[in-house]
């Protein structure tokens, strides 16, 4: 499944905040591994791109997300927190 261009912006801004936090607390050369997983996110284009990137850094992810329905699954997930928190945000301010 190809992502057009306004959904893959969302979908690259969840991951890179995801895998961040999931690297910061793996490997002790996180600046260089983020700069790479970073230009590996951003390059892609499809659930499959994703899925591939996650196999990449499968040792800092769930098994299940190694699957293209665990990755399809990751990214709805992604987003739906995402919506949530920013709903979350919106309360709390509201009147």
């Amino acid at each position: 499944m190809n992502l057009n261009s306004e959904n893959k912006q969302a979908v690259h801004e969840v991951m890179i905040a995801d895998m961040q936090k999931r690297l910061y607390e793996a490997p002790p050369n996180y600046g260089m591994t983020l700069e790479m997983l970073v230009d590996s996110i951003l390059h892609t284009n499809s659930i499959a791109d994703v899925n591939d990137v996650l196999i990449e850094y499968g040792e800092i992810v769930p098994s299940e997300y190694l699957t293209l329905d665990g990755t399809l699954n990751y990214v709805l997930q992604l987003l739906c927190n995402k919506i949530t928190a920013h709903e979350n945000d919106l309360r709390k301010y509201s009147v």
